[in-house]
């Protein structure tokens, strides 16, 4: 099974050799901000910009037709909630599974690390669950262009722990999924509970 979900038949290895390689010096600085800008322990300093924007949108009333008060509150909601389920799912996960990361897994000489090193809880990546979370969770307040931005944005973070050598591609991707569908569960209880996801009936 582990063959077929995580090692992908040895795609999974020739992926991460493929984009572990290529490295410079300003490639590295950027794949290490986008590591900073994924990390989780940032998440205080997102949640206190996006509660200053709901502040400020609300009240100067800069907001889509679709984007009142009702969504900034589920917003927020979700992106603490779908933090703390994250984290505790994370916490769980990583040492239970045990995956080793690229640096243990891999022949000596073949992994180009920057920063420092890891060796295990390789699955699933947790810069990349937290930067997917984020985008997900402020998705309803995204325009397209805003769409775009978090989507590279999540593929920026993803990226840079593959080219630090800290992660598998997928690990990385197992981290996307698994915060992904925690915020989709998460927005659909909010929702139910609040009574968003009803129509009223005739």
């Amino acid at each position: 099974m582990k063959a077929i979900l995580y090692d992908w038949g040895g795609l999974n290895v020739w992926l991460f050799h493929l984009l572990n390689a290529v490295h410079a010096p300003w490639l590295d600085r950027l794949m290490q901000l986008g590591t900073r800008l994924g990390d989780h322990a940032n998440f205080p300093l997102y949640l206190a910009l996006t509660a200053l924007f709901a502040v400020l949108a609300t009240r100067h009333r800069t907001l889509s037709k679709d984007a009142g008060r009702q969504t900034w509150l589920t917003v927020l909601a979700v992106f603490s909630l779908a933090y703390l389920l994250d984290g505790q799912f994370l916490n769980w996960l990583k040492p239970a599974l045990d995956f080793p990361r690229p640096l243990l897994a891999l022949p000596p000489g073949t992994v180009i690390v920057v920063g420092p090193a890891e060796y295990h809880h390789s699955l699933p990546s947790g810069h990349s669950s937290f930067a997917m979370l984020l985008c997900a969770s402020l998705w309803p307040l995204f325009d397209r262009r805003g769409q775009l931005v978090g989507a590279l944005f999540v593929g920026w973070v993803g990226l840079s722990r593959i080219s630090l050598g800290a992660h598998f591609p997928a690990d990385v991707l197992a981290g996307f999924i698994s915060s992904l569908l925690i915020v989709l569960a998460v927005r659909y209880g909010i929702n139910w509970i609040a009574g968003t996801d009803r129509r009223p009936t005739t």
